[in-house]
């Protein structure tokens, strides 16, 4: 095992969006001798109510660009490390206009690998297991470290350009930089567009709720919060230079979630439309967390689907004024496009 890295402050770019703000808040409550500098654009998918409430003292927000090399060279010295969660990340949106995917991720990307480098401030990569593409439904293997790349989207594939730089840069140059390729995340502060808030809301709003495809395209979830320990673990105790992929052994099907929230929500299971497939839409994704459990002993605490999902529920039943001034823009673009 690498030797522990005990950060006091830290950058957490992307930390007013779903996946940064909740591991914001989970630092912000673990690990009360860290400070934390948010750094995020502000784009619709951030939203400074995310971190709302913490204590100023600890949490401060830059709002700004990654791509931005004036604003990171002055931001990045003085912290010990930099957290990256910031990205466009919504497939659907990346398929409309690849554009801004190749800026944010792509260039965002090497942007804080320059500014790490020049500063020498560790440097821990949030991506994503479509990176690897998709796995048939009867498929017995699971996504591990080795797993060959072969991203299917303009979202996948501008996610793992940004990987293959964080590799070069460490390799080349360095850089003290660690990678964690994560599955699914649900919870709360996640945008509407996104496949379980978006049943979630259509349901409160007294909307029949929509499934792409034969609704067999399986996922493999985990609950924010455990992802945020996760990243944490690795960014502390991960050996430089590795790769970590982060699960909870948590496969299902769309329908099979869809279902779930229409049970939860007291609506029967038959209640939704079937819409439009997305192009390219990845069959199933399943993470193997061997290494990450087994080298530094990481255990997720959410195991049950059906209670996170519930408490998730609840949150976006007692948030309204969070998430409804995002909701008829978000309907309206999906009708556009017959789903």
């Amino acid at each position: 095992m690498a030797e522990t890295f005990e950060p006091t402050s830290i950058i957490v770019t992307g930390g007013c969006g779903f996946i940064g703000s909740n591991f914001v808040r989970w630092v912000v409550e673990n690990h009360p001798g860290v400070r934390v500098t948010v750094l995020d654009k502000l784009t619709y998918a951030g939203n400074p109510e995310n971190i709302a409430g913490l204590p100023e003292d600890r949490v401060r927000l830059v709002v700004g660009d990654i791509c931005d090399e004036a604003l990171l060279e002055g931001l990045v010295p003085g912290h010990d490390a930099v957290v990256h969660f910031a990205a466009e990340s919504h497939n659907d949106n990346s398929i409309a206009d690849p554009e801004p995917f190749v800026r944010t991720n792509v260039v965002g990307t090497y942007r804080l690998l320059e500014a790490c480098r020049a500063h020498d401030v560790r440097y821990h990569h949030v991506s994503t297991d479509e990176v690897y593409g998709d796995l048939a439904l009867d498929d017995p293997a699971r996504f591990t470290e080795e797993t060959p790349y072969r991203p299917s989207s303009p979202y996948s594939s501008t996610k793992a350009s940004s990987d293959m730089l964080v590799r070069a840069w460490h390799r080349t140059y360095g850089v003290r930089a660690t990678i964690s390729n994560c599955s699914n995340n649900y919870g709360p502060y996640q945008h509407v567009e996104k496949f379980i808030p978006r049943q979630i809301t259509n349901i409160l709003c007294g909307i029949r709720p929509k499934l792409y495809g034969d609704g067999k395209n399986v996922r493999d979830w985990i609950h924010t919060e455990d992802h945020s320990s996760a990243v944490w673990a690795i960014l502390t105790r991960g050996r430089v230079g590795e790769t970590y992929l982060i699960g909870a052994d948590g496969e299902r099907d769309n329908i099979t979630v869809l279902r779930d929230v229409l049970r939860a929500m007291g609506r029967p299971e038959d209640d939704f439309d079937w819409v439009r497939d997305r192009p390219g839409h990845d069959r199933r994704y399943a993470i193997d967390p061997t290494k990450l459990r087994t080298e530094l002993g990481w255990e997720p605490r959410h195991t049950d689907f059906e209670s996170g999902l519930m408490a998730t529920i609840e949150w976006y039943r007692e948030h309204e004024a969070w998430w409804r001034p995002a909701k008829e823009a978000t309907e309206a673009r999906y009708a556009a496009q017959g789903q």
